[in-house]
């Protein structure tokens, strides 16, 4: 709001200061700082709020140490990731920006499918919470509207960086060295030169006219990458500060990666691609880290509230659609790869649990106990040393995927 507001300030009073406001650094750096002060001073209140109402947790014993004493801490506390980025977002960015539109409707989405189970565990005493059909269909509806918007909507495209030999000077002074904006399904292939990755390839080898409904392979990809990130968040938020701090360190990326993709000069010295109108999304990243890192200061061991699946599950579905959208979704596995071996360690477990009763008419566990997190609990390694070892192995692969802009 107030980016328009400041805008129609420039053009009609000329109003020293305001061109401020058009700059997306400025507006980025407000973003969060405004959303880190909300989640924090407000943050404390709803926790009042939430122990007065007793909305508290209720802790499964799974054998665990400390586990037993954290029944009853205020859960539900996504809300104020949700509710700090929302606040900041609507303010300071350019929220008709159609990146902005699908990552608030992510957010909104996922979190209200996380806050209905938290419901459901918290007041209808059900500790399953939603059945697991129905949170695997809002992923679905999800991952479909994403894909959709992506591939439909006329404000996403990219553009092709010219080969040395046609990069220009224009008839206006201008360096020319993008091709003219398009609508593209490639994405980006990490370490690899030429790595860009044309979704429609995979059905275009069959025929040639077949583009048009490249579709049918891009939209599945986009519903399996949110399904899976959403979980792998969920599965990920198992002991205090384990989630959001993994995650800020995932979102803090995807940011570095969404200003450079939406930079010309940037995208040009980096040999990138250039998405235009992708830069706006910075302004949404740093807003939702600010509510990330102020829920942290709470959550942090010993957590005085957890997110709950209100969280979880919006955090998740929001790196989901970062990372397709920046054309990252193939770095996954080592941006997010947190949550990709917490999801590992559960698939794991299963699959050899299954295996050794079928062979040996004995169950036996792979770990002690997934997710894995929980695996180095049982081990006695205290939670706060297995948060801060997993927070530098994210900060590691967090470093090695930025490496990747240039590693090829």
């Amino acid at each position: 709001m107030l980016y328009y507001l400041f805008q129609y300030l420039e053009n009609h009073y000329q109003l020293a200061g305001a061109s401020v406001f058009q700059f997306l650094s400025f507006r980025s750096s407000i973003a969060f700082i405004f959303s880190l002060l909300i989640s924090t001073i407000y943050g404390k209140k709803m926790i009042n709020f939430l122990r007065k109402k007793q909305i508290g947790e209720t802790v499964r014993d799974l054998g665990l140490d400390g586990q037993v004493q954290k029944a009853g801490t205020p859960t539900m506390g996504g809300l104020i990731i949700i509710i700090a980025t929302l606040i900041s977002v609507l303010l300071f960015s350019n929220f008709l920006n159609i990146y902005i539109l699908i990552l608030l409707t992510s957010l909104l989405w996922m979190g209200a499918i996380g806050f209905l189970d938290d419901y459901i565990k918290v007041f209808k005493k059900n500790k399953a919470g939603l059945k697991g059909k129905f949170k695997v269909i809002g992923q679905v509806v999800l991952g479909l509207f994403v894909g959709i918007m992506l591939y439909q909507h006329p404000d996403v495209t990219m553009r092709e960086q010219l080969p040395e030999s046609e990069k220009h000077i224009s008839k206006e002074g201008k360096k020319v060295f993008f091709a003219e904006q398009e609508k593209s399904l490639k994405t980006t292939i990490p370490f690899l030169k030429d790595n860009e990755l044309d979704y429609s390839k995979a059905i275009t080898w069959i025929n040639k006219d077949w583009a048009k409904y490249a579709w049918i392979i891009f939209i599945p990809v986009v519903i399996f990458i949110v399904t899976a990130v959403s979980n792998g968040a969920n599965l990920t938020d198992g002991v205090d500060g384990l989630a959001a701090g993994s995650s800020a360190i995932i979102v803090i990326t995807l940011g570095i990666f969404a200003w450079v993709s939406g930079n010309i000069v940037f995208a040009d010295y980096l040999d990138v691609m250039y998405i235009p109108k992708s830069g706006e999304m910075t302004v949404f990243i740093a807003a939702f880290t600010g509510g990330l890192i102020g829920f942290l200061w709470y959550n942090t061991y010993p957590a005085q509230i957890f997110m709950g699946d209100t969280g979880s599950l919006a955090i998740g579905g929001v790196i989901a659609v970062l990372a397709i959208a920046v054309r990252k979704e193939l770095l996954i596995p080592i941006l997010a790869g947190i949550f990709f071996i917490e999801s590992l360690s559960v698939i794991i477990q299963v699959g050899y649990f299954n295996y050794t009763y079928k062979k040996y008419g004995i169950a036996k566990r792979f770990f002690e106990m997934a997710p894995i997190h929980h695996h180095f609990q049982k081990l006695n390694y205290h939670e706060s040393k297995i948060v801060a070892r997993f927070w530098i192995v994210g900060i590691l692969l967090a470093v090695l995927s930025i490496v990747t802009l240039k590693l090829r």
